[in-house]
Protein backbone atom coordinates (compact mmCIF):
# COMPACT_ATOMS: atom_id res chain seq x y z
CA UNK A 1 0.00 0.00 0.00
CA UNK A 2 3.13 2.66 0.82
CA UNK A 3 4.75 1.30 -2.74
CA UNK A 4 1.08 2.39 -4.43
CA UNK A 5 0.72 5.39 -2.70
CA UNK A 6 4.17 6.71 -3.72
CA UNK A 7 3.64 5.22 -7.14
CA UNK A 8 0.74 7.54 -8.20
CA UNK A 9 2.13 10.54 -6.36
CA UNK A 10 5.16 10.52 -8.46
CA UNK A 11 2.73 9.67 -11.44
CA UNK A 12 0.23 12.87 -10.90
CA UNK A 13 3.34 14.56 -10.23
CA UNK A 14 4.72 13.84 -13.24
CA UNK A 15 1.33 14.47 -15.33
CA UNK A 16 1.26 17.64 -13.85
CA UNK A 17 4.23 18.67 -15.52
CA UNK A 18 3.62 17.45 -18.72
CA UNK A 19 0.21 19.25 -18.89
CA UNK A 20 1.95 22.41 -17.82
CA UNK A 21 5.02 21.39 -20.61
CA UNK A 22 1.99 21.11 -22.89
CA UNK A 23 0.04 24.16 -22.15
CA UNK A 24 3.30 26.33 -22.46
CA UNK A 25 4.32 24.62 -25.92
CA UNK A 26 0.04 25.12 -27.01
CA UNK A 27 0.79 29.04 -26.05
CA UNK A 28 4.36 28.67 -28.40
CA UNK A 29 2.62 27.29 -31.19
CA UNK A 30 0.01 29.52 -31.22
CA UNK A 31 1.74 32.63 -31.35
CA UNK A 32 3.87 31.08 -34.04
CA UNK A 33 0.65 30.42 -35.98
CA UNK A 34 -0.17 33.96 -35.31
CA UNK A 35 2.84 35.49 -36.93
CA UNK A 36 2.29 32.79 -40.17
CA UNK A 37 -0.77 34.13 -40.64
CA UNK A 38 -0.12 37.60 -39.98
CA UNK A 39 2.46 37.38 -42.95
CA UNK A 40 0.50 35.44 -45.00
CA UNK A 41 -2.12 37.76 -44.80
CA UNK A 42 0.26 40.25 -45.16
CA UNK A 43 1.68 39.49 -48.45
CA UNK A 44 -1.67 38.76 -49.86
CA UNK A 45 -3.10 41.97 -49.03
CA UNK A 46 0.33 43.76 -51.15
CA UNK A 47 -0.13 41.74 -53.95
CA UNK A 48 -3.91 42.16 -53.89
CA UNK A 49 -3.12 46.47 -54.03
CA UNK A 50 0.12 46.64 -56.28
CA UNK A 51 -2.41 44.15 -59.26
CA UNK A 52 -5.05 46.87 -58.77
CA UNK A 53 -2.74 49.44 -58.54
CA UNK A 54 -1.42 47.98 -62.02
CA UNK A 55 -4.76 47.68 -64.18
CA UNK A 56 -5.20 49.68 -66.54
CA UNK A 57 -8.84 50.43 -66.07
CA UNK A 58 -7.95 51.79 -62.97
CA UNK A 59 -5.21 54.10 -63.94
CA UNK A 60 -7.47 55.47 -66.98
CA UNK A 61 -10.59 56.05 -64.52
CA UNK A 62 -8.94 57.60 -61.48
CA UNK A 63 -10.01 61.17 -61.85
CA UNK A 64 -12.74 60.97 -64.83
CA UNK A 65 -16.33 62.19 -64.18
CA UNK A 66 -18.80 59.65 -62.38
CA UNK A 67 -15.47 57.14 -62.42
CA UNK A 68 -16.31 55.25 -59.05
CA UNK A 69 -18.72 52.90 -61.70
CA UNK A 70 -16.23 51.97 -63.63
CA UNK A 71 -13.93 51.11 -60.79
CA UNK A 72 -15.90 49.92 -58.25
CA UNK A 73 -16.82 46.39 -60.07
CA UNK A 74 -13.63 45.79 -60.94
CA UNK A 75 -11.92 46.28 -57.31
CA UNK A 76 -15.06 44.39 -55.97
CA UNK A 77 -14.40 41.29 -58.41
CA UNK A 78 -10.72 41.01 -57.25
CA UNK A 79 -11.61 41.73 -53.60
CA UNK A 80 -13.70 38.64 -53.92
CA UNK A 81 -11.05 36.53 -56.07
CA UNK A 82 -8.23 37.28 -53.26
CA UNK A 83 -10.54 36.89 -50.09
CA UNK A 84 -9.90 40.38 -48.78
CA UNK A 85 -12.11 42.53 -46.45
CA UNK A 86 -11.91 45.00 -48.58
CA UNK A 87 -10.46 47.34 -51.37
CA UNK A 88 -10.32 51.06 -51.59
CA UNK A 89 -9.44 53.22 -54.43
CA UNK A 90 -8.68 56.61 -53.48
CA UNK A 91 -8.07 59.83 -55.50
CA UNK A 92 -5.79 62.67 -54.49
CA UNK A 93 -8.79 63.95 -52.53
CA UNK A 94 -8.60 60.75 -50.35
CA UNK A 95 -12.51 60.56 -51.88
CA UNK A 96 -13.31 56.74 -52.04
CA UNK A 97 -13.88 55.74 -55.44
CA UNK A 98 -14.53 51.89 -54.37
CA UNK A 99 -15.51 50.37 -51.39
CA UNK A 100 -17.57 46.82 -50.41
CA UNK A 101 -20.46 49.32 -48.64
CA UNK A 102 -21.82 50.87 -51.88
CA UNK A 103 -23.07 54.17 -49.37
CA UNK A 104 -19.55 54.78 -48.28
CA UNK A 105 -18.46 55.53 -52.27
CA UNK A 106 -17.68 58.60 -52.92
CA UNK A 107 -16.96 59.64 -49.04
CA UNK A 108 -13.72 60.54 -47.96
CA UNK A 109 -10.78 58.68 -46.26
CA UNK A 110 -9.62 59.97 -43.17
CA UNK A 111 -6.99 57.60 -41.71
CA UNK A 112 -3.60 58.68 -40.40
CA UNK A 113 -2.14 55.99 -41.88
CA UNK A 114 -2.36 56.35 -45.40
CA UNK A 115 -0.79 59.70 -44.98
CA UNK A 116 2.21 58.71 -46.45
CA UNK A 117 0.98 57.00 -49.33
CA UNK A 118 0.41 59.78 -50.75
CA UNK A 119 4.10 60.19 -50.74
CA UNK A 120 4.06 57.35 -53.14
CA UNK A 121 5.24 54.76 -50.08
CA UNK A 122 4.72 51.46 -50.43
CA UNK A 123 3.75 49.76 -46.86
CA UNK A 124 1.46 47.72 -45.11
CA UNK A 125 0.18 49.19 -41.84
CA UNK A 126 -1.75 47.16 -38.35
CA UNK A 127 -5.18 48.68 -37.13
CA UNK A 128 -7.30 48.03 -34.06
CA UNK A 129 -11.04 48.23 -35.04
CA UNK A 130 -14.59 46.54 -33.32
CA UNK A 131 -14.36 43.74 -35.55
CA UNK A 132 -10.66 42.76 -34.36
CA UNK A 133 -6.98 43.46 -35.48
CA UNK A 134 -6.69 44.19 -39.24
CA UNK A 135 -4.09 44.85 -41.93
CA UNK A 136 -3.86 47.46 -44.69
CA UNK A 137 -1.53 47.40 -47.85
CA UNK A 138 -1.49 51.11 -49.45
CA UNK A 139 -0.04 51.31 -52.75
CA UNK A 140 0.37 54.29 -54.97
CA UNK A 141 -1.23 54.54 -58.19
CA UNK A 142 1.32 55.98 -60.59
CA UNK A 143 -0.30 57.27 -64.28
CA UNK A 144 1.73 56.94 -67.52
CA UNK A 145 4.14 59.96 -66.54
CA UNK A 146 4.80 58.31 -63.78
CA UNK A 147 2.98 61.15 -61.49
CA UNK A 148 0.65 59.90 -58.76
CA UNK A 149 -2.95 59.86 -59.50
CA UNK A 150 -3.89 58.02 -56.25
CA UNK A 151 -3.70 55.05 -53.57
CA UNK A 152 -5.03 51.37 -53.36
CA UNK A 153 -6.17 50.42 -49.93
CA UNK A 154 -6.22 46.95 -49.46
CA UNK A 155 -7.67 45.32 -45.98
CA UNK A 156 -8.10 41.98 -44.15
CA UNK A 157 -8.51 40.72 -40.65
CA UNK A 158 -6.55 38.91 -38.50
CA UNK A 159 -7.94 35.47 -37.40
CA UNK A 160 -8.78 35.45 -33.73
CA UNK A 161 -8.14 32.67 -31.19
CA UNK A 162 -11.36 31.07 -31.72
CA UNK A 163 -10.63 31.14 -35.09
CA UNK A 164 -7.04 29.73 -34.42
CA UNK A 165 -8.39 26.98 -32.50
CA UNK A 166 -11.38 26.17 -34.94
CA UNK A 167 -9.41 26.29 -37.72
CA UNK A 168 -6.17 24.14 -36.41
CA UNK A 169 -9.21 21.45 -34.28
CA UNK A 170 -7.83 18.30 -35.71
CA UNK A 171 -4.57 18.82 -35.68
CA UNK A 172 -4.44 20.13 -31.98
CA UNK A 173 -6.67 17.45 -31.06
CA UNK A 174 -3.96 14.72 -32.56
CA UNK A 175 -1.38 16.47 -31.24
CA UNK A 176 -2.77 16.67 -27.92
CA UNK A 177 -3.69 13.26 -27.60
CA UNK A 178 -0.03 12.05 -28.80
CA UNK A 179 1.40 14.14 -26.11
CA UNK A 180 -0.83 12.94 -23.33
CA UNK A 181 -0.13 9.05 -24.43
CA UNK A 182 3.63 9.51 -24.23
CA UNK A 183 3.14 12.23 -21.56
CA UNK A 184 1.13 9.48 -19.56
CA UNK A 185 3.99 6.81 -20.96
CA UNK A 186 6.69 8.82 -19.59
CA UNK A 187 5.04 9.61 -15.75
CA UNK A 188 5.03 5.73 -15.22
CA UNK A 189 8.68 5.33 -16.60
CA UNK A 190 9.64 8.56 -14.51
CA UNK A 191 7.95 7.20 -11.49
CA UNK A 192 9.18 3.95 -11.51
CA UNK A 193 12.54 4.73 -11.47
CA UNK A 194 12.44 7.52 -8.94
CA UNK A 195 10.45 5.28 -6.18
CA UNK A 196 13.60 2.60 -7.08
CA UNK A 197 16.34 5.46 -6.97
CA UNK A 198 14.18 5.99 -3.14
CA UNK A 199 14.20 2.54 -2.12
CA UNK A 200 10.12 2.70 -1.85
CA UNK A 201 10.28 5.31 0.77
CA UNK A 202 8.31 8.33 2.10
CA UNK A 203 9.72 11.46 1.73
CA UNK A 204 9.12 12.03 5.02
CA UNK A 205 10.71 8.51 6.09
CA UNK A 206 13.95 9.49 3.73
CA UNK A 207 14.06 13.00 6.15
CA UNK A 208 13.68 10.73 8.99
CA UNK A 209 16.24 8.83 8.09
CA UNK A 210 18.93 11.10 7.53
CA UNK A 211 18.26 13.09 10.93
CA UNK A 212 18.81 9.69 12.73
CA UNK A 213 21.93 9.01 10.07
CA UNK A 214 23.15 12.79 10.88
CA UNK A 215 23.13 12.12 14.82
CA UNK A 216 24.74 8.99 14.55
CA UNK A 217 27.43 9.77 12.43
CA UNK A 218 27.79 13.32 15.08
CA UNK A 219 27.78 10.64 18.26
CA UNK A 220 30.54 8.53 17.02
CA UNK A 221 33.71 8.56 18.60
CA UNK A 222 35.71 7.94 15.39
CA UNK A 223 36.00 10.64 12.74
CA UNK A 224 33.82 9.81 9.70
CA UNK A 225 34.44 11.56 6.45
CA UNK A 226 32.64 10.30 2.93
CA UNK A 227 33.11 12.38 -0.47
CA UNK A 228 31.08 11.65 -3.93
CA UNK A 229 32.13 10.02 -7.07
CA UNK A 230 33.27 14.12 -7.73
CA UNK A 231 35.38 14.35 -4.38
CA UNK A 232 32.92 16.48 -2.87
CA UNK A 233 32.49 15.96 0.67
CA UNK A 234 29.15 14.78 1.95
CA UNK A 235 29.99 13.36 5.24
CA UNK A 236 32.37 15.37 7.90
CA UNK A 237 31.43 14.47 11.64
CA UNK A 238 32.01 16.62 14.77
CA UNK A 239 34.78 14.13 15.54
CA UNK A 240 36.70 14.57 12.22
CA UNK A 241 36.59 18.11 13.14
CA UNK A 242 38.60 17.65 15.86
CA UNK A 243 41.10 15.42 14.95
CA UNK A 244 42.07 17.38 11.52
CA UNK A 245 41.45 20.67 13.30
CA UNK A 246 39.26 21.81 11.08
CA UNK A 247 36.58 24.65 12.25
CA UNK A 248 34.76 25.04 8.91
CA UNK A 249 32.05 23.36 7.84
CA UNK A 250 33.69 21.14 5.30
CA UNK A 251 30.26 19.20 3.38
CA UNK A 252 30.05 20.31 0.09
CA UNK A 253 33.69 21.40 -0.24
CA UNK A 254 36.50 19.41 -2.21
CA UNK A 255 38.60 16.95 -0.24
CA UNK A 256 41.41 17.79 -1.85
CA UNK A 257 40.57 21.87 -1.06
CA UNK A 258 39.77 20.47 2.51
CA UNK A 259 42.69 17.57 3.22
CA UNK A 260 44.77 17.38 1.14
CA UNK A 261 46.55 13.76 1.86
CA UNK A 262 43.74 11.55 3.35
CA UNK A 263 44.28 9.33 0.31
CA UNK A 264 40.20 8.62 0.02
CA UNK A 265 39.95 9.49 -3.76
CA UNK A 266 43.07 6.84 -4.22
CA UNK A 267 40.63 4.61 -2.66
CA UNK A 268 38.12 4.62 -5.13
CA UNK A 269 40.93 4.50 -8.28
CA UNK A 270 41.87 0.91 -6.28
CA UNK A 271 38.53 0.28 -5.73
CA UNK A 272 39.04 -1.69 -2.96
CA UNK A 273 39.32 -0.84 0.93
CA UNK A 274 42.25 -0.20 2.98
CA UNK A 275 41.40 -1.12 6.37
CA UNK A 276 43.82 -0.40 9.34
CA UNK A 277 46.33 1.47 8.50
CA UNK A 278 48.57 4.31 9.73
CA UNK A 279 48.81 7.84 8.31
CA UNK A 280 50.17 10.97 8.67
CA UNK A 281 47.10 14.34 8.19
CA UNK A 282 49.01 17.49 8.55
CA UNK A 283 50.50 16.88 12.09
CA UNK A 284 48.14 14.32 12.99
CA UNK A 285 48.93 10.52 13.35
CA UNK A 286 46.06 8.35 12.85
CA UNK A 287 44.72 4.93 12.04
CA UNK A 288 42.27 4.87 9.35
CA UNK A 289 39.89 2.16 7.62
CA UNK A 290 39.06 3.48 3.83
CA UNK A 291 36.16 1.38 1.83
CA UNK A 292 34.60 2.46 -1.50
CA UNK A 293 31.23 2.69 -1.63
CA UNK A 294 29.80 1.09 -4.72
CA UNK A 295 26.12 1.15 -5.72
CA UNK A 296 25.16 -2.01 -8.76
CA UNK A 297 28.45 -2.88 -9.33
CA UNK A 298 29.63 0.81 -9.08
CA UNK A 299 32.11 2.49 -7.27
CA UNK A 300 30.15 6.25 -6.39
CA UNK A 301 32.28 7.34 -3.85
CA UNK A 302 34.39 6.59 -0.24
CA UNK A 303 34.04 6.54 3.37
CA UNK A 304 36.73 6.96 6.15
CA UNK A 305 36.69 6.33 9.84
CA UNK A 306 39.78 7.38 11.32
CA UNK A 307 40.86 7.33 15.21
CA UNK A 308 43.65 9.42 16.99
CA UNK A 309 46.26 7.17 17.47
CA UNK A 310 46.88 8.32 21.28
CA UNK A 311 43.94 6.49 21.67
CA UNK A 312 45.11 3.16 20.06
CA UNK A 313 48.61 3.36 21.34
CA UNK A 314 46.80 3.80 24.85
CA UNK A 315 44.87 0.84 24.72
CA UNK A 316 47.57 -1.08 23.13
CA UNK A 317 50.08 -0.54 26.10
CA UNK A 318 47.08 -1.43 28.22
CA UNK A 319 46.95 -4.91 26.69
CA UNK A 320 50.58 -5.16 26.09
CA UNK A 321 51.31 -4.35 29.87
CA UNK A 322 48.60 -6.76 31.07
CA UNK A 323 49.81 -9.35 29.05
CA UNK A 324 53.23 -8.75 30.14
CA UNK A 325 52.05 -8.36 34.04
CA UNK A 326 50.50 -11.50 33.87
CA UNK A 327 53.47 -13.39 32.02
CA UNK A 328 55.60 -11.88 34.65
CA UNK A 329 53.50 -12.57 37.67
CA UNK A 330 53.25 -15.96 36.20
CA UNK A 331 57.56 -16.57 36.10
CA UNK A 332 57.82 -14.75 39.51
CA UNK A 333 55.87 -17.12 41.06
CA UNK A 334 57.66 -20.23 38.98
CA UNK A 335 60.83 -19.27 40.16
CA UNK A 336 59.55 -18.17 43.74
CA UNK A 337 58.16 -21.51 43.85
CA UNK A 338 61.81 -23.08 43.18
CA UNK A 339 63.65 -20.67 45.79
CA UNK A 340 61.75 -21.93 48.35
CA UNK A 341 62.11 -25.18 47.22
CA UNK A 342 66.07 -24.99 47.25
CA UNK A 343 65.72 -23.09 50.48
CA UNK A 344 63.99 -25.47 52.24
CA UNK A 345 66.53 -28.30 50.76
CA UNK A 346 69.35 -26.64 52.34
CA UNK A 347 67.40 -25.94 55.44
CA UNK A 348 66.57 -29.93 55.44
CA UNK A 349 69.93 -30.60 54.80
CA UNK A 350 70.90 -28.72 57.80
CA UNK A 351 73.41 -26.26 55.61
CA UNK A 352 71.70 -23.31 57.06
CA UNK A 353 74.80 -20.89 55.92
CA UNK A 354 74.83 -22.24 52.52
CA UNK A 355 70.46 -21.20 52.61
CA UNK A 356 71.39 -17.98 54.49
CA UNK A 357 74.16 -16.76 51.19
CA UNK A 358 71.84 -18.28 48.42
CA UNK A 359 69.00 -15.67 50.22
CA UNK A 360 71.30 -12.82 50.33
CA UNK A 361 72.57 -14.07 46.30
CA UNK A 362 69.16 -13.93 44.70
CA UNK A 363 68.12 -10.45 46.70
CA UNK A 364 71.48 -8.67 45.77
CA UNK A 365 71.15 -10.01 42.11
CA UNK A 366 67.87 -8.61 42.35
CA UNK A 367 68.24 -5.32 43.82
CA UNK A 368 71.02 -5.01 41.05
CA UNK A 369 69.09 -5.82 38.48
CA UNK A 370 65.99 -3.19 39.67
CA UNK A 371 68.64 -0.41 40.23
CA UNK A 372 70.54 -0.11 37.17
CA UNK A 373 66.71 -0.03 35.49
CA UNK A 374 65.56 2.76 37.89
CA UNK A 375 69.09 4.57 37.17
CA UNK A 376 69.34 4.29 33.59
CA UNK A 377 65.72 3.77 31.91
CA UNK A 378 63.50 7.08 32.59
CA UNK A 379 60.08 5.91 31.55
CA UNK A 380 58.28 3.26 34.35
CA UNK A 381 56.65 1.17 31.53
CA UNK A 382 59.64 0.61 29.74
CA UNK A 383 61.56 -0.55 32.80
CA UNK A 384 58.72 -3.16 33.58
CA UNK A 385 58.90 -4.48 30.19
CA UNK A 386 62.73 -5.01 30.29
CA UNK A 387 62.19 -7.43 33.69
CA UNK A 388 59.11 -9.24 32.25
CA UNK A 389 60.81 -9.83 29.59
CA UNK A 390 64.34 -10.89 31.44
CA UNK A 391 62.00 -13.39 33.46
CA UNK A 392 59.91 -14.47 30.20
CA UNK A 393 63.12 -15.41 29.21
CA UNK A 394 64.49 -17.76 32.38
CA UNK A 395 61.15 -19.40 32.06
CA UNK A 396 61.75 -20.30 28.31
CA UNK A 397 65.30 -20.93 28.71
CA UNK A 398 66.74 -18.03 27.06
CA UNK A 399 69.50 -15.35 28.87
CA UNK A 400 68.42 -12.00 28.31
CA UNK A 401 71.39 -9.95 28.61
CA UNK A 402 70.88 -5.93 28.59
CA UNK A 403 73.83 -3.71 28.04
CA UNK A 404 75.25 -3.01 31.89
CA UNK A 405 75.58 0.46 29.33
CA UNK A 406 72.52 1.16 28.11
CA UNK A 407 70.53 4.41 28.90
CA UNK A 408 67.49 5.74 28.42
CA UNK A 409 66.80 9.23 29.18
CA UNK A 410 64.06 11.03 27.14
CA UNK A 411 62.25 9.94 23.80
CA UNK A 412 62.96 11.73 20.15
CA UNK A 413 60.62 13.78 18.67
CA UNK A 414 57.21 12.54 17.91
CA UNK A 415 57.13 8.98 20.30
CA UNK A 416 56.45 8.51 23.43
CA UNK A 417 56.10 5.58 26.09
CA UNK A 418 53.19 3.77 23.95
CA UNK A 419 55.20 3.62 20.90
CA UNK A 420 58.71 1.81 22.94
CA UNK A 421 56.67 -0.13 24.32
CA UNK A 422 55.61 -1.74 21.60
CA UNK A 423 58.29 -1.32 19.38
CA UNK A 424 61.00 -3.10 22.06
CA UNK A 425 58.33 -5.31 22.89
CA UNK A 426 57.66 -6.73 19.50
CA UNK A 427 61.76 -6.89 19.44
CA UNK A 428 62.45 -9.28 22.10
CA UNK A 429 59.31 -11.30 21.52
CA UNK A 430 60.33 -11.76 17.63
CA UNK A 431 63.86 -12.83 19.14
CA UNK A 432 62.27 -15.63 21.49
CA UNK A 433 60.07 -16.92 18.26
CA UNK A 434 63.87 -17.25 16.25
CA UNK A 435 65.22 -18.87 19.27
CA UNK A 436 62.03 -21.21 19.93
CA UNK A 437 62.96 -22.80 17.01
CA UNK A 438 67.29 -22.74 17.05
CA UNK A 439 68.67 -26.38 18.55
CA UNK A 440 71.48 -24.34 20.68
CA UNK A 441 72.41 -25.18 24.08
CA UNK A 442 72.48 -22.07 24.98
CA UNK A 443 70.05 -19.44 23.76
CA UNK A 444 70.69 -15.50 24.36
CA UNK A 445 68.82 -11.65 23.06
CA UNK A 446 71.31 -8.92 23.68
CA UNK A 447 69.20 -5.44 23.80
CA UNK A 448 71.19 -2.28 24.06
CA UNK A 449 69.89 1.18 24.38
CA UNK A 450 72.17 3.84 23.60
CA UNK A 451 71.43 7.59 24.20
CA UNK A 452 73.49 10.88 23.40
CA UNK A 453 72.31 14.17 22.32
CA UNK A 454 71.82 13.32 18.85
CA UNK A 455 70.54 10.00 18.57
CA UNK A 456 69.07 7.01 19.93
CA UNK A 457 70.18 3.59 19.18
CA UNK A 458 67.91 0.21 19.91
CA UNK A 459 69.87 -2.89 19.12
CA UNK A 460 68.20 -6.39 19.61
CA UNK A 461 70.38 -9.67 18.94
CA UNK A 462 69.74 -13.27 19.08
CA UNK A 463 71.47 -16.49 18.35
CA UNK A 464 68.17 -17.96 16.92
CA UNK A 465 67.44 -19.69 13.57
CA UNK A 466 67.96 -16.56 11.62
CA UNK A 467 66.02 -15.42 8.44
CA UNK A 468 66.24 -16.38 4.45
CA UNK A 469 66.64 -13.13 2.12
CA UNK A 470 62.09 -13.95 1.04
CA UNK A 471 61.30 -13.46 4.98
CA UNK A 472 63.85 -10.61 5.19
CA UNK A 473 62.66 -8.87 1.81
CA UNK A 474 58.67 -9.73 3.40
CA UNK A 475 59.02 -8.98 6.81
CA UNK A 476 57.50 -5.62 7.49
CA UNK A 477 54.84 -6.69 5.23
CA UNK A 478 51.06 -6.77 7.39
CA UNK A 479 50.11 -10.24 7.66
CA UNK A 480 53.43 -11.83 7.00
CA UNK A 481 54.57 -14.68 9.18
CA UNK A 482 56.43 -17.65 9.04
CA UNK A 483 54.00 -18.94 11.38
CA UNK A 484 50.80 -20.70 10.40
CA UNK A 485 48.53 -18.34 12.67
CA UNK A 486 45.79 -15.76 11.63
CA UNK A 487 47.23 -13.89 14.46
CA UNK A 488 50.28 -13.38 12.99
CA UNK A 489 52.13 -10.95 11.01
CA UNK A 490 51.31 -7.92 13.20
CA UNK A 491 54.40 -7.16 15.07
CA UNK A 492 57.12 -5.52 12.77
CA UNK A 493 54.24 -4.07 10.70
CA UNK A 494 53.05 -1.76 13.73
CA UNK A 495 56.97 -1.96 14.62
CA UNK A 496 57.49 -0.24 10.65
CA UNK A 497 54.41 2.66 11.32
CA UNK A 498 56.38 3.71 14.38
CA UNK A 499 59.56 3.92 12.67
CA UNK A 500 57.77 5.89 9.95
CA UNK A 501 56.32 8.29 12.53
CA UNK A 502 59.24 8.74 14.35
CA UNK A 503 61.42 9.34 10.88
CA UNK A 504 63.85 6.66 12.14
CA UNK A 505 66.24 4.56 10.54
CA UNK A 506 66.01 0.69 10.36
CA UNK A 507 68.60 -1.87 9.29
CA UNK A 508 68.55 -5.85 9.68
CA UNK A 509 71.35 -7.90 9.52
CA UNK A 510 70.28 -11.59 9.15
CA UNK A 511 71.92 -15.35 8.86
CA UNK A 512 70.29 -18.66 8.44
CA UNK A 513 71.22 -20.50 11.30
CA UNK A 514 73.25 -18.06 13.16
CA UNK A 515 71.07 -15.31 14.08
CA UNK A 516 69.27 -11.71 13.50
CA UNK A 517 70.39 -8.46 14.60
CA UNK A 518 67.93 -5.48 14.63
CA UNK A 519 68.97 -2.35 14.95
CA UNK A 520 66.90 1.09 15.11
CA UNK A 521 68.34 4.19 15.41
CA UNK A 522 66.14 8.07 15.85
CA UNK A 523 67.66 11.19 15.54
CA UNK A 524 67.30 12.94 18.63
CA UNK A 525 66.60 16.64 16.96
CA UNK A 526 65.98 15.79 13.34
CA UNK A 527 64.36 12.70 10.59
CA UNK A 528 66.41 10.04 9.45
CA UNK A 529 65.55 8.06 6.06
CA UNK A 530 64.51 4.70 6.45
CA UNK A 531 66.45 1.59 5.14
CA UNK A 532 67.11 -1.92 5.13
CA UNK A 533 70.19 -3.71 5.20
Amino acid sequence: MNQLRIYWKIVILSFGLVLFSLLIGGVVVIGSVTRIKEDELRQRLMITARTVANLPNIRQNIGQPDSSRQIAPVADNIRIINNVAYIVVLDMNRTRLSHPLSEKIGGTFNATDADAAFAEHTYVSKVIGEAGVGLRAFVPVMNEQHMQIGVIVAGGLLPGLKELIAEERQSIALTSLLSLLFGIFGSALLARHIKKQMYNLEPQEIARMYRERSAAFQAMHEGVIAIDRSETITIFNERAKQIFGVEQDAVGRSIRDVLPDTRLPEVMELERPVLNQELRIGNTLIWSNRIPIREQGTTVGAIAIFQDRTEVARMAEELTGVREFVDALRVQNHEHSNKLHTIAGLIQLDKKDQALQYVYDIAEQQEGITRFMQENIADDSLAGLLLGKISRGKELGIHVQIDPHSVLKRFPPLLDHHDFVLLLGNLIENAFDALAEAKRERKEVYVSLEQNEELLSILVEDNGCGMTDVTKASMLERGFSTKESKDRGIGLYLLQGIVRKGSGQLRCESELGRGTSMEISFSMTGGLQNESE
